[in-house]
């Protein structure tokens, strides 16, 4: 399966931007359409240590998080709100975990 994702600095994703209101704003439109949610908020997302993403990871100020989702007009949408943001995608194969973190007492 194919994940898509919008990825920054988590201070700039979870603190500067108004991201958990436009997050609240599509599950409130999901649930009025009957839709399951597809997308996740991830803190220092696992994704971001394959090879692949060596150099992305590199410029994105640590620590970083991530909106992962299945669909990608999610993360199209997300990227109109957030323009300083890195977007992109992986392949599940690619890690056990798709969804997985590696933060360690962030609160």
């Amino acid at each position: 399966m194919v994940y898509y994702f919008i990825a920054a600095s988590r201070s700039f994703l979870c603190e500067q931007e108004p991201l958990s209101e436009s997050l609240r704003e599509r599950r409130r439109n999901y649930s009025d359409r009957g839709k399951e949610i597809d997308f996740w908020l991830v803190e220092q997302p696992n994704f971001l240590d394959l090879p692949a993403f060596a150099k992305l990871k590199s410029v994105i100020p640590q620590p970083a998080a991530a909106v992962i989702s299945t669909d990608p007009k999610v993360i199209r949408w997300l990227k109109l709100r957030l323009e300083f943001a890195a977007t992109g995608e992986f392949d599940s194969a690619d890690l056990a975990d798709p969804l997985g973190s590696s933060a360690v007492g962030l609160g």
